[in-house]
């Protein structure tokens, strides 16, 4: 039998990986690539929706569970922020990847064709997400309590609906570089499956040290402010329509938000 907190993380991510493959299925509907304007509104959307969910659904319950713990809360807040930001930039520099809308493939040189350049950016961008709602799933099986568990529900649906968008900008790139519609499909829809094996990753080693889980929680902020300062906002921003894109973050901040401290 699977343990509670596996269990809940595997079901929250496997909704997030749903949300992945049902915006990668719009390659069936949609023969172009998306317009510059749908990426800069989408990569906006979701920069918000993870800055949001950074503060109020990782960093304050780090804060709070280091208190419960009798730590000193800015010590793990902090240093497991850095952590994971560290780490994400680590995993940039090590992996091959190429960002929507960009022509110059970032990390190791490699002979990976664009397809796969693109697949390997939103496996990255999908790690510290899919860590992110496992150890949010952790901490609330740890607390014990109801408005816990709803909390890292929330996470999880934030983090899914900002996922579909996500799907399109792979399958849809993938099939206008000359892929199959079945094939970019599948490309799509698995740049998803990062989340679920980093969502169970993450809780094998959290639980395992109960003391190290505010460490884990921020760690799990830091890594996806790399990815919202490092990629989503700069490319939310490029050329004309910058207004619409900072609409489009302060509208998935406000998201996240109200499903936070509504569900939580």
């Amino acid at each position: 039998m699977i343990p509670e907190p596996y269990l809940s993380a595997l079901l929250g991510t496997s909704f997030t990986f749903a949300m992945t493959a049902l915006g990668a299925a719009f390659v069936f509907l949609f023969k172009n690539k998306p317009s510059s304007l749908w990426t800069k509104l989408s990569l906006g959307f979701a920069a918000g929706i993870m800055i949001a969910a950074s503060v109020w659904s990782l960093l304050i319950p780090a804060i709070d569970k280091a208190q419960e713990l009798g730590q000193i809360p800015a010590l793990p807040a902090a240093g497991g922020f850095i952590l994971g930001a560290l780490f994400l930039l680590l995993l940039d520099h090590l992996m091959p990847h190429l960002h929507p809308d960009s022509t110059t493939p970032e990390g190791p040189k490699s002979h990976l064709d664009k397809s796969s350049l693109l697949f390997l950016a939103v496996t990255i961008h999908n790690i510290p997400e899919g860590m992110a709602v496992g150890i949010s799933f952790a901490a609330a099986y740890s607390a014990g309590s109801p408005e816990a568990m709803s909390a890292a529900v929330a996470l999880a649906l934030g983090m899914g609906i900002q996922n579909i968008p996500e799907g399109t900008a792979v399958s849809l790139p993938m099939h206008a570089s000359g892929k199959s519609r079945f094939k970019a499909f599948l490309m799509g829809a698995f740049s998803g499956l990062a989340e679920p094996v980093a969502a169970l990753l993450v809780i094998l080693i959290a639980g395992q040290f109960v003391p190290f889980l505010p460490w884990a929680l921020a760690f799990a902020a830091g890594a996806m402010m790399y990815v919202v300062v490092e990629e989503l906002i700069p490319e939310a921003k490029l050329g004309e329509h910058s207004d619409l894109g900072t609409i489009a973050v302060l509208t998935g901040f406000v998201l996240m938000m109200l499903l936070d401290t509504t569900l939580g």
